[in-house]
């Protein structure tokens, strides 16, 4: 199993700490320098649009293209009519390998998925044709993100955006779907585990049909955006994608960023301080950090600790309410998923916060390294073939 690192910071994120996409280019290399990483990696232009894109496009080879503002948005009665007349094969009684029960799928459920998705699609194909004219075919690798709706895809519905996607001519190598529960920014899946297992192993079952059936890039796989923290998740990933043969794009970014709170933390004395400090800023500021991703976090006040509790802290206290360790009373949900979005407020301190990373740099690496390691990469792909 090949595992591929991506390096990403969304437009949001760079406003917000008031950073470039050339930043994340220079990192990405440095790193792979310094470690003689001598495989593939890149460097994600995540959840662009149209308007925002033209930044990323000289420092990016990977694009997320983010439609979700046009998901719902009807594509006009001639454009869906059109649509389902060119997919008449979509109309039926459709049998898809591994997948139990045969999809059925009416004219009007084409139209009726068409109307809401089409010109999403549409819109990602304006997007890609806009990198590819500036990169040159075969010189990015495109994303649709299609996971910022209201209901999770159903395997039909999914089959019938993949059709839409080649359409458009979207050499596209993972898709991003709206799977069934909650996917909350640094803490575990909260849903039905046996219906997530059973949605996963569909969709896989759906992409390795529609690449075959519409020409798609054998590579396609399944993207998990907020895929960090899934711990209870991992397990039926693991054995669906040795089932499928196939590949996955999961997102962690985000729980690096704690992960380097932790190694503060541990480390005592002014990083200690410092890690809770950020929490006391962020507590103040808990409406402005939390309303940019009211979708994919939920924050009860009346659990978090008040500043003046967290100032008093040990490193161990600090610690253990932050790292996610369900099996660990202190976990505290809450605090972690207030810290996630918190972000801002170290990189407001500038220089403070990067030179107290340096200084405790071996903390952070062991912590930042186990985290990805022995959670992550390991539950998921160590020791597939």
């Amino acid at each position: 199993m090949d595992v591929i690192p991506v390096w990403n910071k969304s437009n949001r994120e760079h406003l917000t700490i008031g950073s470039e996409p050339s930043s994340v280019r220079a990192a990405a290399d440095a790193a792979v320098g310094e470690l003689k990483w001598n495989r593939p990696y890149h460097v994600d232009a995540d959840h662009i649009r149209l308007e925002t894109v033209d930044r990323f496009i000289p420092h990016s080879d990977f694009f997320t293209i983010d439609v979700a503002d046009f998901i719902g948005r009807p594509a006009g009665t001639p454009a869906v009519e059109a649509f389902a007349g060119r997919h008449r094969e979509l109309a039926g009684t459709i049998s898809i390998p591994n997948v139990e029960r045969p999809l059925e799928i009416s004219r009007a459920d084409i139209e009726r998925v068409a109307r809401k998705y089409l010109l999403a699609v549409q819109e990602a194909g304006r997007i890609y044709r806009h990198i590819e004219r500036a990169k040159g075919r075969g010189r990015l690798i495109a994303e649709v993100s299609m996971d910022e709706t209201d209901s999770p895809q159903t395997p039909p519905e999914l089959l019938v955006i993949l059709a839409a996607i080649a359409d458009e001519a979207i050499p596209v190598q993972t898709v991003a779907p709206k799977f069934t529960g909650r996917f909350n920014k640094g803490i575990d899946y909260i849903g039905d585990l046996a219906q997530f297992e059973n949605e996963f192993n569909a969709d896989l079952a759906v992409i390795a049909f529609a690449v075959k059936k519409y020409g798609l890039p054998k590579n396609l796989k399944l993207s998990v955006h907020s895929g960090s923290d899934k711990f209870s998740i991992y397990p039926p990933i693991r054995k669906a994608l040795a089932r499928f043969d196939a590949g996955l794009h999961l997102k962690t970014a985000g729980t690096t960023w704690l992960e380097e709170l932790i190694g503060l933390a541990e480390a005592g004395d002014d990083g200690l301080a410092l890690a809770t400090e950020i929490y006391a800023q962020a507590r103040a500021h808990l409406d402005e950090l939390r309303a940019p991703y009211a979708a994919v976090i939920d924050i009860n006040p009346e659990n978090l600790p008040s500043r003046e509790t967290v100032r008093d802290w040990t490193a161990d206290q600090f610690v253990d309410a932050l790292r996610h360790d369900p099996n660990c009373q202190a976990f505290n949900p809450d605090l972690r998923q207030l810290l996630h979005v918190g972000y801002k407020v170290a990189a407001e301190m500038g220089d403070r916060y990067l030179n107290l990373l340096k200084q405790c740099e071996p903390t952070i690496a062991r912590t930042v390294t186990e985290n990805l390691y022995e959670r992550h990469l390991k539950p998921l792909f160590v020791g597939v073939p």
